[in-house]
């Protein structure tokens, strides 16, 4: 199995649905029994920093991420179903953890 973290962007057309959390517990009920889930979290705000720079605009596109284990990225792109962000209309991003 190979680990992917799945990148909630905070784009959501339907802000109800995406923050709601009935949904959010449904669908983490449902990657908990996969057997698959690795955790995840909310993310709040931050700073960028960049040597020999000021002007580093803040991060605010991203919302939250969450942890898999799948075959394939096209196996991990299964635990977009029922994700309250995506169910939404917003971007799920899904990246695969690499071991280096």
């Amino acid at each position: 199995m190979n680990e992917f973290i799945l990148l909630m962007h905070n784009d959501a057309r339907d802000s109800g649905l995406a923050d709601s959390p009935a949904a959010w517990t449904a669908y983490l009920d449902a990657l908990t029994s996969s057997g698959r889930f690795d955790g995840g979290s909310s993310i709040g705000t931050g700073r960028c920093s960049r040597r020999q720079s000021e002007n580093v605009p803040e991060p605010t596109s991203i919302s939250g991420f969450i942890r898999v284990r799948a075959l394939s990225i096209e196996h991990a792109e299964e635990f977009l179903i029922g994700n309250p962000v995506y169910e939404a209309g917003g971007t799920v991003e899904v990246r695969e953890l690499l071991k280096d």
